[in-house]
This record gives structure tokens, sequence and C-alpha cells, in this order.
């Protein structure tokens, strides 16, 4: 055996020098390349005759042999033509039956064969996936998963190749269409989630093949093609942060190269380094990609609510965590698209009860499936019957907190679903004893008077809600109704507009309330002036129509006629001759114009400057800043959440965790929440930012970490010294101290 196994070392490092001068001198040892390859072909026979055989002698040389030709197989291209093709059909037939080494072998040795450019990327794929989904081996599943990932990968590095991705979502799409029932559509799913994470399909395709694997019969493929939806994107924008965060510092590599012994490997790595902080630097400058969800990707977005609805939910006999993923991802779509599928809701009546497993899941799909344009008829007695389960004197604290936090979070998308009674009711426990119910109650009473405080009390209207119920500033909630769009803070825009102007008029001295039509007219009065006395130079007068003529269209000749008679003249004569209390009129006109119309004017009349938008984007931030602070209304916060942001159970539970009481390593872990973690004398900071930049320490600070033993010798030399040499010492030591040192301050 042992003899055996010498023979065998021998055979590899013979064809390991064989294939090292093949690759440096091809023309010179074709006879011998085609030696070996005649030996691989009598051992590739045998192996056909017997695919299942053990003899660990054939199979290493075999293994060797295919190993050499794939190394070699691009200096004989014509020669070596049919290598390839006996790979894939020996892998496609006998993947079961070969031994695990020698099928990773011809698997690496395609893989090979590809990077070479001997096949193209269609071929290996067509030839790998298969197997992938068909073959009993986990190992060999594990080897085609990274090997399909890794080609499509380096394939789509350059540019997109839509060609090849074409091709293999066609192959999965057909995979989970063809069967339903089965559970090889569950590679089709890690494939495409793998590729959309890593950004290399992230088009509507990739969309559909999730979405068909959403639709299929089998569980695994549905619980996969259902957590794609829910958390794939999350998963992207991961990944983009971690592959973000590996920032190199090629100052520290050029400092350590330069003290370090000079290598090629050195100096490879520096180049290396270099290559990649350029491509990161253009990254940076190339415009943002335009990353869609996959929920605003989809086709049909009602249809498939309806159908996942319809199959996995209301007709399916599936597990209730699974009936639950496909729930949240439903309530998703239709939060997200404004969706109409009615039997959700009453679906959900019989899940909302305290003793339900996951029951504040089934809150958070609540309220993440209600949008304002879900009929208040249909949310009413849903919020009825959270009311009598969760919310009663008997309830404990959680559950009270739990059902008033899910109530808010559903009448926030839908105000008008709430009636008076049952919201006064409500409204009492913010008088509870517990701090959790409190709150929550709080939090419903501070919504409404915002979105709708006729519904409450006067004595919970608070001051702000009352003065605009009073002065008609409150607009009544209608179902249906949209507000008309606009750009996100154009209101605070114009009025730091407002200010600017009123500190420039203050500044010249002028009225500071005055409208800014005053000095527009002034310099026309001028202007008017100047043209007047070039008339005069010119001789003569030129009639023309005045600049500031009204022109009016309408659409029928009647209005024309009437505009040109003689009313018409009378009135536009007492228009031009204003009395003296219009002004007081119009002013008063202005201070009650609606604040609607004077942003439609400043968005209709003003073309914006870069330095307004700039403006506006400071104005949003400073907003966003205020709105997370504790004494701003969170309503309009609460409203204005992006519908991408899924309510999670943790949501409907935060205010039930408000009222716990915490542990002693709880409130430790809070005071330390603010504080640095590694607390650190100055000069140990100092110290670690010297190593982190690649610099050497100090004498002193080498001197001691010496060890002892190598600082004896002088500690007893210093022990021997005469009198004489030690007065030298010092008086040395006295006059370096003079003149400043070692190396001194001379001059």
């Amino acid at each position: 055996m042992k003899r055996k196994l010498g023979a065998l070392e021998k055979v590899d490092a013979d064809l390991t020098s064989l294939q090292y001068r093949v690759r440096r001198d091809p023309p010179s040892y074709f006879e011998d390349h085609q030696q070996q390859y005649l030996q691989y072909q009598s051992q590739r026979d045998l192996l056909l005759q017997n695919p299942s055989s053990s003899d660990d002698t054939g199979l290493v040389r075999l293994s060797d042999l295919i190993d050499f030709v794939a190394h070699t197989a691009d200096c004989y291209p014509k020669a070596t033509a049919q290598f390839s093709e006996d790979l894939i059909q020996i892998l496609s037939l006998h993947h079961d039956e070969l031994q695990p080494d020698l099928r990773d072998k011809m698997v690496g040795s395609l893989v090979l064969l590809r990077n070479k450019e001997l096949i193209d990327s269609a071929t290996l794929l067509n030839t790998l996936f298969p197997i992938l989904v068909s073959t009993r081996s986990k190992s060999l599943r594990t080897l085609l998963f990274t090997k399909i990932i890794s080609d499509l990968r380096s394939a789509n590095v350059k540019a997109t190749n839509h060609r090849l991705n074409r091709t293999i979502q066609t192959v999965i799409f057909n995979l989970l269409t063809s069967d339903r029932e089965s559970a090889k559509g569950l590679w089709a799913v890690k494939i495409t989630r793998e590729l959309w994470k890593r950004q290399i399909w992230a088009d509507a395709r990739a969309v559909d093949i999730m979405k068909e694997a959403c639709l299929s019969e089998n569980e695994k493929v549905i619980t996969g093609g259902v957590r794609f939806f829910l958390g794939g994107d999350k998963e992207r924008e991961e990944a983009a942060d971690e592959s973000s965060d590996e920032e190199i510092d090629i100052t520290k590599m050029r400092h350590q190269a330069g003290i370090n012994k000079k290598t090629k490997k050195k100096a490879r790595e520096l180049k290396q380094a270099a290559a990649t902080v350029k491509r990161k630097e253009r990254k940076k400058n190339a415009p943002h990609p335009l990353n869609f969800s996959a929920l605003h990707l989809l086709h049909d977005p009602q249809g498939f609510a309806e159908t996942l609805f319809t199959k996995h939910v209301q007709k399916s006999k599936l597990p209730l965590e699974s009936k639950l993923l496909v729930l949240q991802l439903v309530s998703r779509l239709i939060g997200l698209h404004q969706l109409h599928v009615l039997p959700f809701y009453s679906y959900l009546l019989k899940y909302l009860t305290p003793r339900q497993t996951s029951v504040t899941t089934f809150l958070a799909v609540l309220a993440q499936g209600t949008h304002n344009l879900v009929p208040p008829d249909v949310l009413e007695p849903i919020i009825q019957k959270i009311a009598n389960e969760f919310v009663s004197e008997a309830s404990a604290a959680e559950v009270a907190a739990a059902g008033l936090n899910a109530i808010r979070e559903v009448c926030v998308r839908q105000p008008l679903a709430m009636s008076d009674t049952l919201l006064q009711d409500l409204v009492m426990y913010r008088k509870s004893k517990d701090k959790g119910t409190q709150m929550a109650a709080r939090g419903l009473l501070s919504l409404y008077r915002e979105v709708g405080a006729e519904l409450l009390k006067k004595r919970d209207r608070g001051k702000d809600a009352t003065i605009a119920l009073i002065g008609g500033g409150a607009k009544e909630q209608r179902f249906g109704e949209e507000a008309a769009g606009e750009i996100q803070g154009i209101d605070l825009l114009e009025k730091w507009k407002e200010e600017e102007r009123r500190k420039k008029r203050e500044a010249a001295g002028l009225d500071p309330d005055a409208s800014g039509d005053e000095e527009d007219e002034a310099e026309n009065w001028k202007n008017w002036d100047v043209e007047s006395d070039d008339s005069d130079d010119s001789g003569g007068w030129i009639n023309v129509e005045s600049d500031g003529e009204d022109i009016n269209i309408s659409d029928s000749e009647d209005e024309d006629k009437k505009s040109k008679g003689p009313a018409a003249k009378k009135a536009k004569l007492a228009s031009e001759t204003p009395g003296p209390s219009e002004n007081d009129t119009a002013s008063k006109a202005q201070s009650e114009e609606p604040i609607q119309s004077q942003i439609n004017r400043l968005l209709t009349t003003t073309i914006l400057t870069p330095a307004d938008l700039k403006q506006l984007r400071a104005l949003q931030e400073s907003a966003a800043v205020k709105s997370h602070m504790p004494s701003s209304k969170r309503a309009a916060l609460l409203a204005a959440r992006h519908a991408d942001d899924a309510i999670t159970a943790e949501t409907i539970e935060a205010a039930a965790a408000i009222g716990k009481k915490s542990t002693k390593e709880e409130r430790v872990a809070m005071a330390r929440g603010d504080r640095e973690e590694k607390h650190q004398s100055t000069t140990a900071k100092r110290k670690e930012k010297k190593e982190a930049a690649g610099k050497s320490t100090t004498n002193k600070e080498k001197a001691r970490k010496k060890n002892f033993l190598m600082t004896l010798g002088k500690a007893k030399g210093k022990n021997k010294r005469s009198l004489v040499d030690i007065k030298k010492t010092m008086r040395g030591h006295i006059e370096r101290s003079k003149r400043g040192g070692k190396r001194g301050n001379r001059g």
C-alpha cells in the first residue's frame, strides 16, 4: 500500500512539473501532453463502464489527469475540444454514483474551463442547475449553489449580462410553474434571493419569480417567497452597508510598505488597495442607482393580494405560523398600494382575542392593512371588538395598553372608523394607574385632538383644537378625500421668505407689515420716468398700451363684448382710483387668505433657485428633528410614516413595555448606554491612535517593555561607576536640559 501511495505521489509531482513546462512552452510539449490526454481517455472509458467504482488508485489517477487537462486545455484548444463535453456528460448522467472527491474535481474543472472562456456561462449553468435540483448529496448541493452564484456574479461585474440573466430566469420560472407541489422550487427561491441581495438581479423579472414562489403549493417554497417580500429589501440594504464599511487606509499601507521589508507580495497588495480606493471614489461620484422595493415592482398587486388571501389563508391547510406570514405580506400589499380586500378584515375578527397565540402580530397585521380608503363601516366592528376584548377594567395592564395602541395605529390611517361614544370611553383610561395604559390612552387623545376634535368632549379637546373649531380652522374629514399634492416643506420655505422680507424692510426703514407690491410699483414708476425722458429727447410721444393692463381671456364672445362696454370702463376707472379704506380691506383679505392658496401662489409664480432648494432641504431637516422632540405633535408624524416601513409586534407592545419594571441589569445597561464602551486615558488614546496610523513607539516606551534580563547588565554597570563618572553624567544631563534636550534648541 505504501508503494502504491509513493508511486501516486511521484506521478502527481511529474504531472505538476509537466503542467508548468507546458504552460511556459506549449509547442515543445505537445506530444507529452497528448500522451497524458490518451491516458485520461482510457481512464475515462474505464470509469464509464463502472461509475460507482471504488478503486482508489484509478480514481486518484483520473482525478489528477482531469486536473492536468483542465489547467492546460487553453494551450491546445483543438486537441481538448471534447474534454468539456465528457465532463458534462459524466456529471449529468452519473453524479449520484460518482465518488465525492472525483465529482467535486469535475465540477471545479468545469468552472476552470469557464474562467478560461473555453465554455460559456450558459453552458455551465444549464449543466449545474439540473444537478442542483435533482441530487441527493448535501455537500454537492452546497458546492453547486456556490458555483452558480459566483458565476452569475462574475458574468455581471463589468456590465449587466441581460441575455444570460433572461436565460437563467426563464429556467427558474419554468421550474416553479411546471410542478407547483415539488420542493425543487426552493432552490429557485434561494438563488433569486441571493442575487437580489447582491443587486445582480434587481428587476421585475426576479420579482415575478418570487411571486410564483408565493403561489406555489409547497409550504417551504411559499414561506421562502413570502419571506423574500417581507425582508429581501432589508437584506439588500444591510449587504450594501457592509460592503461600504470596508474602508482602506492607503496612507497607512504606504507607510508600512516603506518601513517593512520590500517584497513583490507587499507591492502587489499596495497596488490592489490603491485600485480599490480609486474604484470606491468613482462609485461615490457616480449617480445613485434607483433600487426599487420588490413590493413596488409587482405587476398586479391587487390580483396578487386577492389570490394569496384566497389560496393560502381561506382555502388552505397551512399551519398558523405560515398563514401569519402570508397575512403579513397581504397586509403590506394592502397598506402600500391602498388595495381593497374586504374579506381580509372580517377574517381577522376571530383572532383578535388576548388568549390567541401571537395576538400582537395579528394586531400589527390589522394596522398595516388599514389605509384611508378602507370603508369605516368595515373597521368599526373590529375596533369595537378590540375595545371589548382588550380594554376593560378586568384586563391586565399589558393587554389594555396593547389594545389601545392597536386602536391608535388603526385610527392614524383611518380616523373615521372611530365613534364619539367609544372614543370618550377609551380616553378615560388616561387616568389609569398603569403607566403603559396611561400613555397609550394619551396617545389616542392627542391623535384625535388633531384629526377629529369634534368627537371629543369640550374638556378633552385642548386649547389648540378648541380655537381651531371656534375659528373654523379645523377642516372636517370626509371619506375618500385626498389632499392636493405639493412639495414637502414648501410652507416652511414660504414662512422663511416672509421673515427675510420683513427683516430687509426693517433694515431699510420701511414698514415691515406692508406688502412688497409697493416696492415693485415704485420701481416701475422710476423706470417709467426714465423712459419718458428718453422719449422727450427723441421728439414726440408714442401711444402704447400699458404694460400693467390686464389681459382677459374668455371662452365666449359675450364676455368680450361686456368687457368693452361702458360699465366695464367705469369699473376699471374705479379700480384704478382706490378709496382710503381699500388698503385695509386688502390687507384683511390677505390675512384671511388660506395658507394653501399662498403656497400654491409660491409654486405657480416663482421659480425655485438652487439657493431656495438648499434652504428647503435645511428647513426639512430642521422640521424632522423638531418632530422627534417630545413636545411636538405626533399625529402628523405617525400619519406620514412611510408605507414601506412595516408595523411589527414590537410597535404594538411599545406602550405596554413602558409600564414594566426593569431589572437592575437593564437599568445599569440603560445608564451606560450613552457612555463610551471603553474608558481610556489621554495617553492610551494617543498611543492607540499612533498604532492605528502605523507609527512606531518611542525609545522610552520600548525600554519599559524590555525584558528584565536584557537590562540587568546595564543596571550592574551603573552600580560599579565611580563618583567622577556619576558627576560627569549629571553635569551632562544639566547641560542638555539647559540647551533644550538632547537635540538642542540652537539658534
